[in-house]
């Protein structure tokens, strides 16, 4: 995809993300990381974790997504194995069933799709349709959307859920049944008529009637306020609309992805890496790599379904943003294991700032592997 110094630079970084990683995944084994301290990753899901409900944290499939990664670009089993390891782990999530909520598709797209899309290992299909039946129970047939959360979240629709509707895409395909992509289409609507505003931002969380799927109100969630513009959650949306263009070949979708992409451009031209927030104070300067990562992904995705004049528009911003990623964000030592530093969880946790997260990691990766070539999906 990349020819010349970019080129050179593409390859040159692979060769040190590889060297990180075949370093790191020996160290953590089967374990399911979140993030590090002190350079060392946690293990998320053991039993003696200091977080709360670990066994259902969210992010728990994007480690075994690295190693997939790592799979496709190596063929060395040891990363096939622990990967299935850690799916085999995972089952107990899917079938304890009352923890789980709107991101099975995060816990399983890049876990047992993967699995079963390289390998063809018909358990792993069972766990993506048991997953993406599990997040199509969630849909709310009189308001339109997924919801988000448990307890006390009722109404709540949030822009992260953008990603996790490929599985029910992928659903669809598998079964021959349009009843799941009917609710991924039904939800990204909703999505792009209340959370993406005119300027192409977008809302964190809104909140519906869940009788008649009005919005009634919608919250800051992780970004700095109420009409703030919370950078991942830009990069959930832009990412998350192509990948439904992708699904549904519907021009709309493409056209969101576009305009959600244009103002995320529009913000990061000073340095590549993007602020937590866009429109919070100067001060503090907040940065978050993840969300780079994410938009990287789509970005490049964009770029494969535009005409030839535009293409260059969506492309070399992700290699800028790459570029600047691994300049001014990566760690490719061997004392520690992290691979992303200057990722933040939200805003206004200033004990999530500038840490290793987990799906900074993987995102950065496969957006690597997309400009190298890399034509495997998991998102659906």
């Amino acid at each position: 995809m990349l020819t010349g110094a970019n080129k050179m630079w593409l390859d040159q970084t692979i060769e040190k993300v590889n060297k990180k990683l075949s370093k790191t995944t020996r160290q953590i084994g089967d374990t399911i990381p979140f993030t590090t301290t002190n350079g060392i990753f946690d293990d998320k899901y053991a039993a003696d974790s200091s977080y709360s409900n670990g066994m259902y944290w969210w992010t728990n499939g994007f480690y075994p997504g690295i190693l997939w990664l790592m799979y496709l670009e190596t063929k060395d089993e040891f990363y096939k194995t622990t990967a299935e390891a850690i799916e085999k782990k995972l089952d107990n999530a899917l079938l304890g069933f009352e923890g789980l909520h709107h991101d099975v598709g995060f816990m399983w797209e890049t876990s047992a799709i993967a699995d079963y899309k390289i390998t063809g290992n018909n358990q792993s299909k069972n766990r993506g349709m048991l997953a993406a039946s599990i997040l199509a129970s969630r849909f709310n047939l009189k308001g339109g959307y997924i919801r988000a959360w448990n307890d006390d979240c009722i109404g709540w629709g949030i822009i992260d859920c953008m990603l996790n509707i490929p599985i029910l895409y992928w659903a669809s395909g598998q079964s021959k049944d349009d009843r799941f992509a009917a609710i991924a289409r039904a939800h990204a609507d909703k999505a792009a008529k209340h959370f993406v505003r005119e300027d192409g931002s977008v809302k964190h969380i809104v909140v519906f009637d869940e009788n008649t799927g009005e919005e009634k109100e919608s919250l800051a969630g992780q970004g700095y306020a109420v009409g703030s513009s919370w950078s991942r959650g830009q990069s959930w949306a832009l990412y998350g609309f192509i990948l439904s263009y992708i699904h549904t070949k519907d021009e709309k979708y493409l056209n969101i992805a576009k305009k959600v992409a244009h103002y995320f451009i529009s913000c990061i031209q000073e340095d590549f890496v993007p602020n937590c927030d866009f429109r919070a104070p100067k001060s503090p300067v907040v940065k978050d790599s993840s969300a780079g990562a994410i938009a990287a992904c789509g970005l490049i995705e964009i770029s494969k379904y535009v005409g030839e004049f535009e293409k260059a528009l969506y492309l070399d911003n992700a290699v800028n943003i790459l570029k600047a990623l691994t300049e001014k964000c990566a760690d490719f030592s061997e004392d520690c294991q992290e691979l992303l530093k200057m990722g933040t969880g939200a805003y206004h946790q200033e004990d999530s700032r500038n840490m290793s997260l987990i799906y900074g990691d993987y995102f950065y990766f496969e957006a690597l592997l997309k400009l190298k070539g890399n034509e495997v999906l998991f998102w659906g």
